[in-house]
């Protein structure tokens, strides 16, 4: 087994996912600054909590629905590759896509692999 393949490590990830979508659902100041520095409009910043929380609960449904795991890992690549886009079409700084970047290269990998089956 591996750190791709864990189930600790979609867990791990689904807690991360929640509390984006809670931090996103509050317009925490950072998180705010950056939407505004891509021009992400209000009708797109509307759905990325219920979007980031429906990836949570696949993430999170790994032990169960292996398969439904995998197309959230999936969609989640979608999800940052659409995000470093965002950040190249504005000219963004490297400190600023890294996080994206790192994201898109880690599910495009779980994808890629699958969780690990019981």
């Amino acid at each position: 087994m591996g750190v791709l393949t864990s189930p600790k490590t979609y867990t791990g990830l689904a807690a991360f996912q929640a509390v984006d979508a809670i931090a996103c659902a509050a317009q925490v100041p950072p998180i705010k600054k950056s939407l505004d520095e891509i021009g992400c409009p209000d009708s797109v910043r509307r759905v990325l909590p219920p979007i980031k929380g429906a990836a949570a609960l696949g993430l999170l449904s790994v032990r169960w629905f292996p398969g439904l795991a995998r197309l959230t890992t999936a969609m989640l690549t979608l999800y940052f590759a659409l995000a470093v886009g965002a950040h190249l079409r504005v000219g963004d700084k490297a400190a600023n896509v890294a996080p994206a970047a790192a994201f898109l290269a880690l599910f495009a990998a779980m994808t890629a692999k699958g969780p690990q089956r019981s």
